[in-house]
């Protein structure tokens, strides 16, 4: 199941049920976009008593839901920390809305996840990992202008599980061009591109992989997103940047 994509499962359909499921996908994607953009709402409201100057965890989904200002509190960490994590974030959202997800907290650190969504050639066909490349360099270069102030900690892309028992047809799709390759691929780019901006490319990945590279099936939720325990881990491997 891990290599079947939901357009070969919805090009097996008969023409009625593809229609069903086009309409389907189409919904889910407006209540995505939805929430997206009420997420942003809440976030610029909440940046204009936010403190200036604090730690920032910013990007998609798997930023999101990294638990990192309770487990850092729990450590024992006082600094403030914010997290603009957004579900669903492509590198163009994140360019599009990037004042109220880095720039309007005026950070002293960031660390940045951004680009998983956009492993995809279903959205960007073969040339997405350049596109995934090119914005984030766009990404870094803006930083170094508006918060040249600010450290940037690019953080290694999570590894992922495309061989889960009963892994359902949407996660398999989505997990379709993150392979461990394409990740380790993305991972050197972005190294590089830290090192050319004069960032820091830390990898927390320690710890969360099994004997064959790919994330433990005890932290999996889908194959791509991760339980606490996870991000336990990742918190040990990332706190001395604090």
């Amino acid at each position: 199941m891990d290599n079947v994509t939901m357009d070969k499962m919805i090009s097996d359909l008969p023409k009625a049920q593809q229609e069903i499921m086009i309409q389907i996908g189409a919904m889910m994607q407006g209540r995505i976009r939805r929430e997206q953009e009420n997420k942003v709402k809440s976030f610029r409201a909440l940046n204009a008593v936010a403190e200036k100057g604090a730690i920032l965890f910013t990007g998609s989904s798997l930023m999101e839901q990294f638990p990192i200002c309770e487990i850092a509190r729990s450590a024992g960490v006082t600094k403030t920390i914010y997290n603009r994590g957004i579900g669903g974030t492509t590198s163009d959202d994140f360019l599009r809305e990037i004042d109220t997800v880095l720039f309007d907290l005026e950070p002293s650190k960031v660390f940045l996840n951004i680009g998983t969504n956009d492993m995809t050639d279903r959205v960007y066909g073969d040339k997405w990992m350049d596109h995934l490349e090119s914005n984030y360099e766009e990404i870094l270069r803006r930083a170094k202008e508006r918060i040249p102030q600010a450290e940037i900690y690019c953080m290694a892309y999570y590894p992922t599980n495309r061989h889960l028992p009963g892994q359902d047809p949407f996660s398999a799709g989505m997990l379709k061009d993150r392979t461990k390759e394409n990740i380790a691929a993305c991972n050197r780019r972005v190294k590089a591109l830290a090192e050319k901006y004069g960032y820091h490319y830390i990898d927390c990945n320690d710890g969360l992989t099994d004997e064959n590279g790919e994330q433990k099936a005890e932290f999996a939720i889908d194959g791509v997103h991760m339980l606490a325990a996870a991000y336990l881990i990742v918190f040990e491997n990332l706190k001395q940047y604090l």
